[in-house]
């Protein structure tokens, strides 16, 4: 999964439509393959981010079943840091031997 898509699910306190707004942008970025899009497309991306939007709010708000108990950002920011370590520690040792390294 890219790194950059957060897990909006189940969270205490409640995602945010500023966050889901944020996840749709990013995903309409990375399919589209433009950050910003051309004028021409202006509207067809900016349709695109409300639909997503829009589809990842029912999916939350409406469409998910909950098991366990809520997460937080916190734990969430903590688990992220440790995969990131993990994986530079990994990258290091795998470039460790590689010519000019």
């Amino acid at each position: 999964m890219c790194r950059n898509i957060r897990v909006l699910f189940h969270f205490d306190p409640p995602t945010t439509d500023d966050e889901i707004h944020a996840a749709a942008l990013q995903y309409v970025r990375k399919v589209s393959g433009s950050t910003k899009p051309a004028k021409v497309n202006q509207a067809a991306f900016d349709q695109a981010v409300a639909d997503i939007a829009d589809i990842t709010r029912r999916l939350l708000r409406d469409g998910l079943v909950a098991h366990g108990a809520p997460r937080t950002r916190e734990a969430e920011a903590v688990k992220a840091r440790q995969r990131g370590e993990a994986r530079d520690a990994r990258m290091r040792v795998k470039f460790a031997g590689a010519p000019g390294g």
